[in-house]
């Protein structure tokens, strides 16, 4: 009899305990909510504890389990210091296949602060990869695009030298909204936009290096994709 386990697929074994432990960590329904509940939108802990009807000591356990086996994160809001978003981990889903939400948007627009680096670079990679019309605005919009961002966008084939910062008000309300920076998502609060999703990105100008900014495009790169991905499924 030939022997797979041990000849052809040496590393099956660490696969296998891989796969093991994220099954485990969803083996609790509200863990396996709270990773549905963050697939396309990064969330505060006490949203997603109401969403989920449990109390918070009960909450906190359920992050700790999930943050432990990798699947999520949890972040400190770069608005109000006070406020936290939990995010998944996407490399931790790569052995796990999770129903679709159900998004259908004709129109999207990617809101940042300034519309100054990440709205327009997160507008930029949804165009140049979808047919769904996009557009990005500022809640204050800053008085150019930023140099860094324009020349980070030109490394992966984006064209931003055009671009203008735009404010909220001069653009159509879209069925779509995404704020990309965690002041904008809660300045904004609820809103009238039918469907809303936040992603928490860290402002590359904070850092002003050209590393801060393409590490910036590689986040809104994963996120716009995941988020295309469902919209074409």
């Amino acid at each position: 009899m030939l022997n797979l386990w041990r000849g052809a697929m040496p590393d099956r074994p660490s696969a296998l305990e891989r796969r093991a432990a994220l099954h485990a960590a969803l083996g609790d329904p509200h863990r396996l909510a709270i990773v549905e509940a963050l697939q396309l939108s990064d969330r505060s802990p006490s949203d997603l504890a109401d969403e989920l009807g449990v109390r918070s000591n009960l909450f906190a356990h359920h992050l700790l389990v999930l943050e432990r086996a990798g699947l999520v994160e949890v972040l400190r809001s770069s608005g109000d210091r006070r406020r936290r978003y939990v995010r998944l981990h996407r490399p931790g889903l790569d052995d796990l296949t999770l129903p679709s939400p159900a998004v259908r948007p004709r129109s999207i627009l990617f809101v940042c602060t300034g519309n100054s680096a990440r709205s327009p670079l997160a507008a930029a990679l949804w165009r140049a990869c979808s047919d769904v019309p996009a557009d990005s605005a500022g809640t204050h919009p800053a008085e150019r695009v930023h140099p860094l961002a324009v020349a980070a966008g030109e490394r992966r084939g984006l064209d931003l030298t055009a671009a203008m910062p735009r404010a909220m008000e001069s653009v159509t309300v879209p069925d779509l909204l995404v704020t990309v920076c965690d002041e904008a998502n809660e300045e904004l609060g609820a809103g009238d936009v039918p469907l809303r999703l936040h992603w928490s990105i860290p402002d590359p100008a904070v850092a002003g290096d050209r590393q801060a900014f393409d590490q910036a495009i590689s986040t809104l790169e994963a996120r716009v994709e995941a988020l295309r991905q469902v919209i074409a499924a």
